[in-house]
């Protein structure tokens, strides 16, 4: 097994994955991961050396790179927890939990009761407890020990230095990094890191790290690519959750209602602006300095002017992710389809506040599924990116009824159970 973890200066091409946040969207990033282990010729080849994630991204990073010494058994474990997800793994969705909930965060936000307790629309210790039951920290070590995992990092925004706070763990070669408003800072993952990065402001309570409360990397996030490039990769594949560059005119047109927008619309745009807009103009910034890096002639190269390009794939949705959410909202519990009925997240134009809190298997195996299509999609792109060769697709049929007839994405979560048959 070739040594994954070489310095960029040795001239070998360090490949970093950028899985970004939007809460249960972040489902569909497990289909493109399970597209990439069916691609992979060595089963237990991690082929991220660096694996960057934020929000609900954080968690698939780090669940990863838990399990980094066989990379398409833990892409299996991260397929087995999403397609069995349901809302109350990851908040309190019951009546007593919602009303509860509500309760304090009216008592609390309004007639300041409640003292200094961090407090939000939801609950989301269920959460916590998934994530302490699935990963076992233990395994980045591992992996970084026997130089099959760099690093990985997961990123949360400090509500008093506001900052966004790059959490990493990996090599001691790697230098922390200091720039305006974004840091990088070596330390040893674990619950906590995580529950920070995926606290939606207001929607999940913050969390204290060290002396700080954190929430969710996204918010001030302005160079989400950036932690990758820190931590030594010199090329990147990035794992979207919005369809924004896909989105047509006409399809704009035919979202305009002429009606005033409803609570959910504005915090579905505000959801949008906070995990997608910054990393998509970070590609686009990329992309130009590549572009001028090109421009300069090889014998300055040589003398280390310019920058060098940094190849950049990204793969994201071809699909509307909220058009999915609203065909499956009455997946959601009543508790909850009542909570949220009111700001209007319940109807079809609400869908993209939808779309981030509903984890229901319907809605979860759906965008998987999309995740795994799309990345098909773009196998010939992925076996250059990543020095693959090209292989057949997969045609075993283990006995999964799956979404759509022979859907190969079953086959990477089950190859590795034949027992469940």
């Amino acid at each position: 097994m070739p040594d994954v973890t070489d310095s960029p200066s040795q001239g070998r091409s360090i490949t970093g994955l950028i899985l970004s946040g939007g809460g249960a969207r972040a489902a569909y990033q497990v289909g493109v991961l399970a597209a990439i282990a069916d691609l992979l010729p060595d089963a237990a080849h991690n082929p991220f050396p660096v694996i960057v994630g934020t929000s609900a991204g954080a968690i698939n990073a780090v669940g990863l790179a838990c399990g980094a010494l066989h990379f398409t058994e833990a892409i299996h474990r991260l397929t087995q927890v999403w397609q069995g997800f349901h809302t109350h793994n990851v908040y309190r969705s019951d009546w007593a939990g919602v009303l509860q909930q509500s309760a304090r965060f009216v008592g609390h936000s309004m007639l300041g009761l409640g003292g200094d307790v961090p407090v939000a629309l939801l609950d989301n210790a269920p959460l916590r407890e998934l994530l302490s039951r699935e990963l076992d920290f233990s395994g980045i070590a591992a992996a970084v020990a026997r130089r099959r995992l760099r690093a990985v990092a997961v990123t949360a925004f400090g509500y008093e230095s506001a900052q966004a706070v790059t959490f990493y763990q990996g090599r001691a070669a790697i230098d922390p990094w200091f720039r305006h408003r974004r840091v990088g800072v070596p330390t040893r993952l674990g619950i906590e890191h995580l529950m920070a990065s995926a606290a939606i402001p207001l929607i999940f309570p913050p969390v204290r790290v060290n002396r700080e409360y954190f929430g969710d990397g996204a918010v001030r996030q302005s160079a989400p690519i950036s932690p990758a490039l820190h931590l030594g990769a010199t090329r990147v594949l990035v794992v979207g959750v919005s369809n924004n560059a896909r989105t047509s005119a006409e399809t704009t047109q035919r979202n305009q209602t002429g009606k005033p927008p409803t609570l959910a619309q504005i915090s579905g745009h505000m959801l949008n602006s906070t995990f997608i807009d910054n990393l998509e103009s970070d590609i686009e910034l990329l992309e130009r300095i590549n572009h001028l890096g090109r421009l300069v002639p090889p014998d300055a190269r040589s003398k280390g002017l310019g920058s060098k390009p940094v190849d950049v794939l990204v793969i994201s949705p071809s699909r509307p992710l909220d058009q999915i959410a609203a065909r499956h909202r009455r997946e959601l519990p009543a508790a909850l389809r009542l909570f949220l009925r009111g700001p209007g997240a319940t109807r079809a134009s609400g869908a993209g506040v939808l779309s981030y809190l509903l984890f229901e298997p319907g809605y979860c195996n759906e965008l998987i599924e999309l995740g795994y299509q799309d990345a098909m999609g773009q196998k010939d792109e992925l076996c250059r990116f990543l020095g693959l060769q090209q292989m057949p697709a997969p045609v075993i049929n283990l006995g999964v009824e799956p979404r759509v007839a022979e859907s190969p994405l079953q086959n990477v979560a089950e190859a590795m159970n034949p027992g469940a048959r």
